[in-house]
C-alpha cells in the first residue's frame, strides 16, 4: 500500500499548503481518495507528484468539515466516475463557536452531478472484501476528549458537537489493518480501542492541547498498542514534537510525502 499526503498544514517542499488534509491511497485493489483540503490544492499537488485523479475509483470523506471536503467541486471537475462516501449527516451544520461557519458548501445539495455520485453511509458499511467504512455512533467511549468549542446546530439550536458526521476508512490488505481518520474527533484513544488498527493514518486532533503531563500520558497510551502511527494535520507540530519521546512508532506525514506500508 502506497499512502501520499496531496494536502496537509505543512511540507518539507517549495509548495503552498493550507490547513486541510488529502489523501491519496494506492492499494491492490484500489486508488482511493481520502478527503481533499479545503480548495484544489490537492488537484495541483497530484498533478506534481505524477499522480492522476482521473484514474481514483472510490473518494472518502473522513467528515463534513470545510477542511477536508471544500475541494469536493475540484474533485468532480477531474474525476467522472468515482462513487463518494460520506456519512448521512456529512453536510449538517457545523461551527466553531457560535459564529464561524466550518461545514460544507450546502449549494452542492442542488448540484444533481454531485448528488448522483453520493453513498451516504449511516453506520458501518463493508464496501468489498479490502475496504471498510466504520462508524463511531453507538459505541463506549474510555475516554471523553471534549468537543473543542466546536457546534452544530440542531432544532434550530447551537448544541455541541457530537461529530456523528465522522468514519473511518478500515483497509485489509496483506494481514495488516490499516486505519485512516481524517480528525479523530471522537478521541484517537477511543477509535484506538475499539479498533486496534495494525496502522493508524490521521490526526489526532491534539493541536491546541497544552504540552504537559495529560498529553504526555496520552502519548504513552497510544504506545501501548501493537500500532504504527502515521500523523498530520490537527495533531500539531508543537504536540507531536512533545509526544515523539514517548511515542517512538508515530511519524509525522507532511504534504507531499509518501509512505508505503
Amino acid at each position: 500500500m502506497k499512502i501520499t499526503a496531496l494536502v496537509e498544514n505543512t511540507t518539507n517542499k517549495d509548495w503552498p499548503t493550507e490547513h486541510g488534509l488529502s489523501l491519496y491511497i494506492e492499494t491492490s485493489k484500489h486508488k482511493i481518495l481520502m478527503d481533499c483540503g479545503q480548495s484544489g490544492l490537492f488537484a495541483s499537488n497530484a498533478q506534481k507528484l505524477g499522480i492522476d485523479l482521473a484514474d481514483v475509483d472510490i473518494c472518502v470523506l473522513s467528515h463534513g468539515h470545510y477542511d477536508h471536503g471544500g475541494g469536493l467541486r475540484t474533485f468532480l471537475d477531474v474525476n467522472d466516475h468515482a462513487p463518494i462516501y460520506m456519512s448521512n449527516e456529512a453536510f449538517g451544520l457545523h461551527y466553531h463557536g457560535d459564529s464561524r461557519y466550518i461545514g460544507l458548501n450546502r449549494d452542492w445539495l442542488k448540484d444533481c452531478e454531485f448528488t448522483e455520485r453520493i453513498v451516504y453511509v449511516d453506520g458501518d458499511m463493508e464496501i468489498d472484501d479490502e475496504l471498510k467504512l466504520c462508524s463511531p455512533n453507538g459505541k463506549e467511549k474510555c475516554v471523553d476528549m471534549g468537543y473543542g468549542g466546536l457546534y452544530e446546530i440542531k432544532d434550530g439550536r447551537f448544541v455541541p458537537e457530537e461529530f456523528n458526521h465522522e468514519h473511518y476508512l478500515l483497509v485489509n490488505e496483506d494481514g495488516k489493518k490499516v486505519l485512516f481518520s481524517g480528525c479523530s474527533h471522537q478521541g484517537i484513544l477511543n477509535i484506538m480501542e475499539w479498533f486496534k488498527p495494525n496502522v493508524l493514518v490521521g490526526g489526532f486532533h491534539f493541536m491546541k492541547k497544552p504540552l504537559d503531563d495529560k498529553l504526555e500520558q496520552y502519548a504513552k497510551t497510544l504506545s501501548e498498542y501493537d500500532t504504527d502511527y502515521y500523523t498530520c494535520h490537527c495533531t500539531g507540530c508543537e504536540q507531536y514534537q512533545y509526544m515523539k519521546p514517548h511515542l517512538a512508532r508515530m511519524n509525522y506525514l507532511a504534504e507531499g510525502d509518501e509512505v508505503l506500508i
